[in-house]
């Protein structure tokens, strides 16, 4: 005869206050909140009554009843309220279904190996659902803890972490989630900005205010991330109809070109911008793209484009092979040694070598230009029209731009 639902039921208590140390022991927010005995007490009665509603419905094969949800949600409102943070919540459901199935298997006997299959499968519905509420309730108590840009930035953490909170987070912010964003990543240039305390959510704040329903926040001390929604008529996670082209992402960049323009005006940094798209789901592997675009592009005062795998994928290319980086950065030594060269040879492919609008543009004589072009070829043994000369100066003046490389002294090395 199994023995395991009553061995559950005898062993309550003591598993309860198990999970409650291993919380407070794991999770220092958990334990700042249990300094208090009322909230400790409060802490070990959930972890009781929880375990005990799993006991019998699990037993009879029951869901939770709507009580038993709005339970769940009133307790993670407390910790929302709190001021509990997302990874401590995301922690503790994690540790609470480590320790749930650790409790079944210590209750186990050689004869529950059915009741404990029955249990599990029950477990892995049910705690999903459990999970669920208690997840909206976090949200519902955040709003009254966090102010907005903060619960925006912990939005944008989440999507980009491809979390499971995201779209708790994104109906308690009134921004459903789209099939599709635009991941933009800002790489701010020079110092690093001063870290001052509500420096993150001030500067959200203030891009807000234009930029509405657009998740963002700091994602690496140099690199800003922001989500543009691009499809929000779809479903999330349909994969008809990619959107990597066409007027919706079109109209999406230019939006995340007008965030990259402001954000640049409030730090007052220049700062190169990077994109891609992708899904909710999907976007950690979209931003690690979007940060690789940014560190090779041209970083600017007031940034003139979006730049996306297609503008950038030679220099890419170019900064996973050791030997050809050596080899292009020989070459930006060398024309750092002339005058204005670097910048007349980004004048001079930004303008698709076009002598007269080049020499406009840098307010020069199309012979000054001439004599710098022919300087280039003087100095690192190839035309800039040629074949050769765009698809290698091109990838130095990128990275020059960018500011991939300090000035060194020629290595006199090629590949």
């Amino acid at each position: 005869m199994s023995r395991l639902f009553p061995s559950l039921r005898d062993r309550l208590d003591g598993n309860a206050r198990r999970a409650v140390e291993v919380y407070t022991r794991e999770l220092p927010e958990y334990r700042e909140v249990t300094r208090e005995a009322k909230a400790r007490a409060a802490m070990l009665d959930f972890a009781v009554l929880l375990r005990r509603r799993e006991v019998e419905l699990g037993a009879e094969d029951a869901p939770f009843t709507e009580a038993d949800l709005a339970m769940l949600r009133a307790f993670g409102a407390e910790r929302g309220a709190r001021g509990v943070s997302l990874a401590a919540q995301r922690r503790v459901l994690g540790l609470h279904s480590v320790l749930t199935l650790r409790e079944v298997q210590e209750a186990a006997g050689p004869n529950d190996v059915d009741h404990v299959m029955h249990m599990l499968g029950w477990l892995s519905v049910q705690g999903a659902v459990a999970q669920h509420a208690y997840t909206e309730g976090f949200v519902a108590g955040q709003r009254r803890f966090l102010p907005v840009a903060a619960r925006v930035r912990r939005l944008a953490g989440e999507l980009l972490a491809d979390g499971p909170a995201a779209a708790a987070l994104a109906e308690g912010l009134g921004m459903p989630l789209p099939a599709t964003f635009l991941v933009t990543v800002l790489r701010v240039t020079g110092p690093p900005l001063p870290a001052t305390p509500g420096r993150g959510d001030a500067l959200v704040d203030a891009l807000l205010k234009h930029h509405p329903r657009t998740p963002m926040t700091w994602h690496e001390p140099d690199l800003f991330a922001a989500l543009l929604p691009v499809r929000a008529d779809a479903p999330v996670g349909d994969d008809a109809d990619d959107p990597a082209e066409g007027p919706e992402l079109a109209a999406a960049e230019r939006r995340a070109l007008r965030l990259a323009d402001d954000f640049a005006r409030l730090t007052g940094r220049p700062c190169s911008a990077g994109g891609t798209p992708g899904r909710p789901g999907r976007l950690a592997q979209a931003v690690r793209l979007a940060a690789r675009i940014s560190r090779v592009a041209p970083a600017e005062a007031v940034p003139r484009r979006l730049y996306a795998v297609r503008d950038v994928f030679v220099e890419l290319g170019t900064t996973q092979v050791p030997q050809v980086e050596r080899w292009l950065r020989d070459l930006g030594s060398r024309l750092a040694t002339g005058p204005d060269l670097v910048a007349t040879l980004d004048a001079f492919y930004r303008h698709d070598m076009n002598r007269l609008k080049t020499a406009l543009a840098l307010h020069i004589h199309p012979r000054t230009l001439d004599y710098r072009l022919r300087r280039v070829r003087e100095l690192v043994g190839m035309e800039a029209g040629s074949t050769q000369g765009v698809r290698t100066l091109s990838a130095v003046v990128a990275a020059m731009s960018a500011g991939r490389w300090s000035p060194d002294p020629p290595a006199g090395g090629r590949p």
